[in-house]
């Protein structure tokens, strides 16, 4: 008996077969839930560069950025010089349903956004703290540490929107506006000294995960050209859960499986709860931009500092 079925000329395939080990879900249960919340999660893709996590059956994920040679040509595409691999690379750009049905029948289970739009890729529509609690049943304290980040942006005159990551963390998320990637990247790493001053033995902005000491990481390198998964996307982990947008009120009251593929979609009803909690764009005053640029570059700093490490270590004979 064929599973296959079309939606909005879109031929979908091999629906009833499981999404991936201990996901708990089925391919056609990724599809459906994708098409619940698309008036949702097209909004926070429609225009960005999209790079997608897949899982294709007898294979170990991959995140996808350039589309592959048999995408429809109704997906939308823009081309962009990518510095790591030296070569343009061809992104799909999803602004609509039948975009994300296609996606959903490739078994791409994340989606992660560009935080610029293609009519201003130099203008971040947003910035992004991702909060990293360590290993374990840490939720708790990346709350904690999330609260920090949300005392700090006040300290600024800033306000954010919070959502689960739809792992162990939270992401918090400010609109900005007027601004290039260089001075968001630059207020983000202010922004994230900032909430770490406020209670260094909970939250630390060290790169190298061997210097945090179990603390939650307040991670400012989510800048620039970088994404962050989308509101609603599911994430590649068992039982699939999604990121999903919470009141700062009731962040301490739930749990990253609080929201799946199964549930998530229910919790909507008819709204759409990350854009109502979004907060209008804001201005970045120029005291915290010059701020920021005085704090090293996570990456950077971390990356000398590993070859001072090295090199320690080569001339103590270790």
């Amino acid at each position: 008996m064929s599973t296959d079925e079309v939606r909005d000329g879109v031929t979908l395939t091999n629906l009833d077969q499981p999404l991936f080990d201990g996901a708990g879900a089925t391919k056609r249960q990724l599809v459906d839930y994708l098409d619940a919340v698309r008036d949702r999660i097209i909004p926070g893709l429609r225009d960005r560069p999209l790079s997608v996590v897949r899982v294709l059956t007898g294979q170990a994920p991959f995140m996808q950025k350039n589309v592959p040679k048999y995408t429809p040509p109704w997906v939308v595409t823009v081309s962009l010089w990518a510095d790591s691999s030296k070569r343009e690379v061809s992104y799909a750009l999803c602004n609509d349903r039948r975009t994300l049905l296609w996606f959903g029948n490739q078994r791409a289970v994340e989606y992660h956004p560009t935080l610029f739009q293609m009519d201003e890729p130099d203008q971040p529509t947003h910035l992004v703290l991702d909060i990293d609690p360590p290993e374990g049943p840490s939720f708790g304290l990346a709350v904690q540490a999330a609260y920090l980040v949300r005392q700090a942006l006040s300290d600024a005159g800033l306000a954010g929107a919070v959502k689960t990551s739809g792992a162990k963390g939270v992401h918090v998320l400010v609109p900005v506006t007027g601004c290039t990637r260089e001075e968001v990247a630059a207020v983000t790493r202010a922004l994230a000294v900032r909430a770490e001053r406020l209670d260094p033995a909970l939250a630390t902005t060290a790169f190298v995960r061997e210097d945090r000491e179990g603390k939650v990481f307040l991670d400012s390198t989510r800048a620039g050209g970088a994404t962050v998964v989308a509101a609603y996307s599911p994430r590649l982990r068992p039982g699939v859960p999604v990121s999903f947008p919470v009141a700062w009120g009731e962040l301490d009251g739930v749990s990253p499986g609080d929201f799946t593929v199964h549930t998530a979609a229910d919790l909507l009803s008819d709204g759409n709860p990350w854009a109502a909690l979004m907060p209008e764009p804001q201005r970045l005053s120029s005291e915290l931009i010059e701020e920021g640029r005085l704090i090293p570059v996570a990456r950077v700093q971390a990356m000398h500092e590993g070859k001072r490490r090295a090199r320690a270590r080569r001339e103590s004979g270790v």
